[in-house]
């Protein structure tokens, strides 16, 4: 099992440390480095100015939000970072939600499936370039059916250093991750659990037999965003990942459409993520907090004494993970690496 390093979400401002962390990162001998965005710092720019120091180690997007961009600007930015890192870019990319893709970007967000069938597949033709671009949509028409009728197919000016750049799909429900398996060339699950691996094996084996499918279960990369937190009490551990899960349970997502909770729900955590969610949106939030058990912690973190962490470490071994993405600054990565390794 390869290693990861995961910027994550900017809060205020640019992360303390943070070049230092990625640079201990490939130091180390990590495999990855990954950005994020949602509705503040964007994913891309991060990525090469920080990756600019980097001479080894993959950079990729954690992910990419498709509402934010036409496929056609994401490929370019793909060629363009590829160059740049000398082929080492992998494009992460994802739907998000209807709250952030509506309410932020203004995009209509249904039939994301559908979606992201025809944008990947855009994507993929401004990357190889073999001809001008078209598609015949209902999503992403090129050229435009309308305006002045003078849409005229293109192919990017820019040769590409690598005729395909691996391209993952973030998703959560069995559907999604299906079609990650289908169309992609590898899976970033949130809220992976070990005990949550038959069920995602089988969506996952349900993509690799459909016709056309590009990987198999031996080719494909799941790169999983997985808290480690080295400490002599577990309660105290899980003390520092709550909030952030009481977030995306209870709020990061309509009460109706929370793709988060529905992950916990599956878990076997139905009543305590309904809980969470209810206390949270009521702006309890310190009650939401206090609402999640430490075993919903463990259940998809690694948390406590590093012997325990090793002991731990065997399940996550077993499943379709193929990497850790880790989240800290320098010193934990370092800390943290010879535990997993």
């Amino acid at each position: 099992m390869k290693l990861g390093y995961h910027l994550g979400y900017w809060q205020s401002g640019p992360p303390e440390g943070a070049l230092e962390a990625i640079l201990a990162a490939e130091e180390l001998g990590f495999d990855s480095v990954w950005s994020a965005e949602a509705y503040g710092s964007d994913a891309l720019t991060p990525l090469a100015w920080w990756g600019a120091s980097t001479s080894r180690i993959k950079l990729g997007t954690n992910i990419v939000q498709m509402s934010a961009r036409t496929p056609t600007a994401v490929g370019m930015s793909a060629l363009t970072l590829d160059h740049l890192s000398g082929g080492r870019f992998v494009l992460g990319l994802g739907v998000s939600g209807p709250q952030v893709v509506e309410g932020w970007y203004g995009q209509p967000y249904p039939k994301p499936l559908a979606r992201t069938r025809q944008y990947v597949d855009i994507v993929r033709k401004v990357v190889a370039r073999k001809e001008p671009v078209t598609s015949d949509g209902p999503f992403y028409p090129l050229p435009l059916d309308g305006g002045m009728g003078l849409g005229k197919p293109l192919k990017p000016t820019v040769h590409p250093l690598r005729e395909e750049i691996p391209i993952y799909l973030a998703a959560e429900g069995p559907k999604n991750v299906a079609l990650a398996a289908e169309i992609g060339d590898g899976w970033l699950p949130l809220f992976f659990s070990p005990k949550s691996d038959a069920f995602y094996r089988a969506a996952l084996d349900e993509g690799f037999a459909r016709p056309g499918a590009r990987r198999s279960a031996a080719d494909f990369e799941v790169a999983a965003s997985v808290p480690v937190i080295v400490h002599d009490d577990v309660e105290t551990a899980a003390g520092f990942i709550k909030p952030s899960l009481a977030l995306y349970i209870g709020g990061m997502g309509a009460k109706e459409v929370n793709f988060h909770h529905d992950v916990y729900a599956r878990m076997g955590y139905g009543d305590v993520a309904d809980k969470v969610q209810d206390l949270y949106l009521a702006g309890r939030k310190d009650e939401a907090v206090a609402a999640i058990p430490t075993s919903l912690v463990e259940d998809t973190a690694l948390i406590g004494p590093a012997a325990k962490i090793r002991d731990e470490l065997a399940k996550w071994e077993e499943t379709v993970v193929t990497t850790l993405l880790l989240r800290g600054n320098a010193d934990a990565l370092r800390q943290l690496a010879p535990i997993l390794s």
